[in-house]
C-alpha cells in the first residue's frame, strides 16, 4: 500500500483486519466492477437486490445452525442488531459483557464496550444502564477461568441478562485468548438461564484465526454470531446471524420495519461479500492462512526471548497476533511511529496501549515477514522502555 506522497508500506494491519485477502483483490475488483454495470444502490428490505438476497442465503447456510441474517455496514450494526434481537426474544435489557472487550462505537455498541471507560462515561447518562462487566477469562493468568466465571454466575443470579456478548479472541483488547473450556462454559451457563450468547467473530471469524466460527470450534453454542471487516473484502459490509428461534422474535413485518437503513445490503457491499467469501473458502487461501500465520508466530517467539527487546508477551492465532512490550504506551506509540519509519504499518491495542497488535492480511509473502521482524528488532532496540 502506498501513502498520499507516494511513500509504499508493509500493512500488518489488513486495514484494521478488513483486508484479510489483500488490498484490491483482483476477484473482489472483478465482482464490484461487473456490479457497478448492474446496479449501485437498492432499497434495502423493501425491494432488495438480488445480490442482498444471495449474501444473506449463503451466510444462513454457512451457520452452523439453522439461521436468518440481518446485513448491515460495520461490525458495530451487527452488534446494535444482535443486541435488538436478544431482547425482543427474551424480554430483558440486561447485558452482559467483558472486561477489554471492544465491539464498536455506536451507542449500542459502546454500551457494551469493556474495553476502556473513557469511551463509554461520557454519554453514560444515554446509555443501557443495565449492562455489567466480568474480568475476560485470560489463559496466561492462573486462576482466570474461575475469576471469570465466578463473576458471570453472579451477573446471572441479578435475573435481568438477557444477553451475554463476548469475543472467542479479544483483538482490540489485546490479543487474548481464553483458556479451554472457558467458551463452552459461558454457553452452557447462558442457556441454563435463557440468556441469548452473541459471539462478536468480527476480528476472528471467517478463517482468520481457525475455522469459519473461532466459537464453535472451542465447543461454544452461540446463539447469534456477529461478522465484518473481512467479509467484505475491503467494502464496508457486515452480519448478524441468528439461531431460527431467536430470529423469530422479529415476528412477520406486518408495518414499517422498525431495523433498517437506506444502504442496508448495499449491492456493491454484498457482492464484495460474495467475491470475499469465495476466496476465503478456497483451500488455497486457507494454507495461506495457517502458513503466513506459522511464520509470523516463529519470527514473534524468537524476537521475545531476546531480553533486550523488552517484549513482555507475544499472544498469536492464525493471522491475530499481539507483542506486549514493556515501558507502556508511551513506548508502543514511538515503536508504532519507528515502524512506520521503517515502512511498516501497525497499531498499538490493549486496555493499557502497551499492545503492539498485527491483523495482517494472508498474502504476506516470506520476504515481508522477514523484513518486518528485522524492522521490529531495530525498531525496539531504538525505542527503549
Amino acid at each position: 500500500m502506498a501513502d498520499a506522497d507516494g511513500n509504499v508500506y508493509v500493512d500488518m494491519t489488513a486495514g484494521f483486519g478488513a483486508a484479510l485477502i489483500g488490498h484490491t483483490h483482483p476477484h473482489v475488483v472483478a465482482a464490484l466492477r461487473t456490479q457497478s454495470e448492474r446496479m449501485l444502490h437498492a432499497l434495502g428490505d423493501v425491494y432488495p437486490s438480488d445480490v442482498k438476497v444471495a449474501l444473506e442465503a449463503r451466510l444462513a447456510q454457512m451457520a452452523p445452525w439453522p439461521a436468518r441474517v440481518i446485513l448491515g455496514l460495520s461490525g458495530a450494526d451487527a452488534i446494535e442488531a444482535a443486541l435488538k434481537t436478544a431482547v425482543l426474544h427474551t424480554k430483558r435489557s440486561g447485558v452482559l459483557a467483558f472486561e477489554g472487550g471492544y465491539h464498536g462505537l455506536s451507542y449500542g455498541a459502546v454500551s457494551v464496550c469493556g474495553y476502556k471507560r473513557a469511551f463509554r462515561e461520557p454519554f453514560a447518562r444515554q446509555l443501557n444502564a443495565n449492562v455489567c462487566f466480568a474480568p475476560y477469562a485470560d489463559s496466561r493468568v492462573e486462576g482466570a477461568l474461575e475469576r471469570s466465571l465466578g463473576a458471570v454466575d453472579r451477573a446471572f443470579a441479578r435475573g435481568d441478562v438477557g444477553a451475554v456478548l463476548v469475543e472467542p479472541v479479544q483483538g482490540r483488547g489485546g490479543v487474548v485468548v481464553p483458556p479451554e473450556g472457558f467458551l463452552s462454559a459461558l454457553s452452557e451457563r447462558a442457556k441454563r438461564v435463557g440468556a441469548v450468547l452473541i459471539v462478536d467473530e468480527i476480528y476472528t471469524g471467517l478463517h482468520r484465526t481457525g475455522g469459519v466460527w473461532r466459537a464453535v470450534d472451542d465447543g461454544c453454542d452461540p446463539d447469534i454470531v456477529c461478522l465484518g471487516k473481512a467479509l467484505g473484502g475491503g467494502l464496508p459490509v457486515s452480519a448478524c446471524v441468528m439461531r431460527d428461534e431467536v430470529a423469530n422474535a422479529w415476528g412477520d413485518p406486518d408495518g414499517e420495519a422498525i431495523h433498517t437503513s437506506t444502504f442496508l445490503g448495499n449491492p456493491l457491499a454484498c457482492a464484495a461479500a460474495m467475491a470475499s467469501l469465495d476466496v476465503l473458502e478456497s483451500p488455497e487461501t486457507q494454507v495461506a492462512i495457517r502458513v503466513t500465520g506459522a511464520r509470523l508466530a516463529d519470527a514473534l517467539d524468537i524476537l521475545a526471548v531476546d531480553p533486550a527487546l523488552g517484549i513482555t508477551r507475544v499472544t498469536h492465532v492464525g493471522l491475530l497476533a499481539g507483542v506486549t512490550v514493556a515501558g507502556g504506551v508511551a513506548r508502543s506509540l514511538a515503536v508504532m511511529r519507528a515502524m512506520l519509519e521503517r515502512g511498516y504499518v501497525l497499531l498499538p491495542g490493549g486496555v493499557a496501549g502497551d499492545v503492539l497488535t498485527l491483523t495482517p492480511p494472508c498474502t504476506l509473502t516470506a520476504a515481508q515477514v522477514a523484513g518486518f521482524a528485522q524492522a521490529l528488532d531495530a525498531s525496539l532496540r531504538a525505542v527503549r522502555p
